[in-house]
């Protein structure tokens, strides 16, 4: 079992049984939704998930593959949640960095590769900071 919720704490939810792999995609659609370079889903049982609190929104967009996609997300802060489609019923795709435990997220794959930001790629030698750069 997962838990997770939207920046705001208004929405939380549980995802009951095998989270599937978690996958990079680097369309144009999944950046411009994320506002960075690409998004990180994790597969979820459509029937494991349970919205325990809050309310979510819907946008309903075709996506460069064709498919219909609905990309679900909290009313009152705009966090995203979640993206489905009618393409794969059986599933919902939560994004990353919505769960408590980041851990449960593990990369298996990227998709749509030949839109990657061609800055996404971060720099082994660069520095990093353990809190905020101050």
């Amino acid at each position: 079992m997962a838990t997770g919720g939207c920046l705001c704490g208004a929405v939380r939810f549980v995802c009951e049984g095998e989270l599937g792999p978690a996958g990079y995609c680097h369309c144009e659609d999944c950046r411009r939704c994320t506002g960075s370079a690409f998004n990180l889903s994790v597969r979820c049982p459509r029937d494991g998930f349970r919205l325990e609190q809050g309310e979510l929104g819907g946008f309903n967009k075709t996506g460069a593959s064709g498919q219909p996609l609905t990309r679900h997300f909290c009313r009152a802060c705009g966090s995203p949640i979640y993206t489905s489609s009618p393409r794969h019923a059986d599933a919902i795709y939560l994004k990353a960095g919505v769960f408590d435990d980041p851990a449960v997220a593990v990369p298996a794959f990227e998709a749509w590769t030949r839109s990657r930001a061609p800055w996404s790629v971060i720099p082994a030698g660069i520095a990093h900071y353990e809190q905020g750069r101050t």
